[in-house]
């Protein structure tokens, strides 16, 4: 049953009747990515504008990451932690190199990883900062997304995310994003505030942009009042906004006139998705020494996180960013996409408004949330070649790999536009 090749339908069904019912698929089955492109079990080609929700940034399947993947696992794949392997003090000097970091704390998934930085941030509160045993308070956003574990679901504004799983941890102060009045309000009058916890850009909640400066400036409060800045760059990270990083602590890119957010170095900052390129399970947490070193022996760990595959893995799939000079492209071609996007919202009536930065980007469907406009738009560009998925009903989120032609981007353009122009 494993090897009998099977149709559309029946891989749908299987996952229907064998699989918990956690998620909303569109209705295609595919088996083979490469580059830009994914191809369903029927052999019918299509343009990948999600990138596994920006883990693809690389492209699919690309040769370089590939090759270190099947290489290492050759070789040695876990040890755990507790013995030292041959590949992690390596991927620890180049990744902290990389971004601008002390130090590094490898895990393995972006909830993870927050939850690392939640624990990082109030251990450093208490031993540091002074703050008592237990009443560390963490200011977040309205509209969110850092995850699905109790601890993150318990400062979301998703219901669907929230209902029915309480009781949920205490210890958070949510404020308006995009919002320094928010932020100085509560940061002066609130005490025992350990962090501000922030996405440079709300990717789940519909690639909103803040205002030019705003995280410079919210980094410039966490200063004055002593509280530390952490950016939750598991989405935006790792060239998709058009810089290496959306806060650019370290910008390692050569277009030094990108634009966008005035560089911003996170006191704590969290990774992962495309710093495998999708190719294995990679995340990781950065600070500086004042901070990481607050973590002892036994007080976190995982057993997969800093394994040898996943290190040679995120190596390559960083020199990949490099070399190929990816957030430079996401720069250049997110421009041109807003562009010739804008001249659609210009011309019709079913989209209003398009933003974003790099190659993350959304359009708004003139139609209520809970309406079926964008998902209906989402199956006729499947129908025309490309793969897409709506947030919040009525936001179509755009993010195709950062390899991505000019080219190929222009025919993905001409395919949005005559698919919005069918539901005129």
């Amino acid at each position: 049953m494993i090897s009998e090749k099977l149709t559309s339908q029946q891989a749908i069904d299987l996952e229907n009747k064998y699989g918990a019912h956690n998620y909303h698929p569109l209705p295609v089955v595919l088996s083979k990515g490469e580059g830009v492109f994914v191809w369903d079990v029927e052999g019918k080609k299509y343009y990948d504008f999600l990138s596994a929700y920006s883990a693809v940034n690389q492209g699919h399947c690309h040769p370089t990451i590939i090759n270190a993947l099947t290489e290492q696992a050759s070789k040695l794949t876990l040890t755990s932690r507790a013995f030292y392997n041959d590949v992690l003090g390596n991927y620890e000097k180049y990744v902290t190199d990389y971004f601008g970091f002390d130090k590094v704390l490898p895990m393995n998934t972006g909830a993870e990883a927050v939850e690392t930085a939640i624990k990082l941030c109030r251990k450093y509160a208490y031993e540091k900062k002074g703050i008592p045993e237990n009443e560390a308070q963490i200011v977040v956003c309205e509209n969110n997304f850092h995850g699905r574990t109790t601890t993150i679901i318990s400062f979301s504004n998703d219901e669907d995310a929230r209902k029915n799983f309480g009781p949920f941890t205490a210890g958070f102060i949510k404020i308006e994003y995009d919002n320094l009045e928010a932020l100085e309000n509560v940061l002066k009058a609130t005490k025992n505030i350990a962090g501000f916890l922030v996405e440079p850009i709300q990717g789940e909640a519909g690639v909103y942009v803040p205002s030019e400066g705003y995280l410079a400036k919210a980094k410039a409060l966490c200063e004055k009042y002593d509280v530390l800045f952490i950016a939750d760059e598991v989405q935006t990270g790792v060239a998709r906004t058009g810089r290496l990083l959306a806060t650019c602590g370290n910008c390692t890119c050569e277009n030094k006139d990108c634009s966008g957010t005035p560089e911003v170095k996170p006191d704590i900052l969290i990774l992962g998705k495309a710093l495998s390129g999708g190719v294995y399970p990679v995340s990781a947490v950065f600070a500086n020494n004042e901070i990481m070193n607050v973590i002892k022996p036994g007080q976190h760990g995982s057993t997969f996180g800093g394994n040898p595959l996943a290190c040679a893995v995120a190596i390559a799939a960083l020199e990949v960013v490099k070399d190929e000079k990816l957030a430079e492209n996401a720069n250049i071609l997110g421009e041109l996409f807003r562009s010739e996007m804008q001249k659609i919202v210009d011309s019709s009536n079913l989209v209003t408004a398009v933003r974003g930065k790099g190659l993350l980007n959304a359009v708004l469907i003139n139609d209520t949330e809970d309406s079926t406009t964008a998902w209906d738009i989402c199956i006729k560009l499947r129908d025309n070649g490309l793969l897409a998925k709506p947030t919040h009903g009525n936001i179509i989120r755009f993010a195709p790999p950062l390899v991505m032609t000019k080219e190929q981007l222009l025919e993905c353009v001409a395919i949005i536009k005559k698919t919005i122009l069918e539901f005129k």
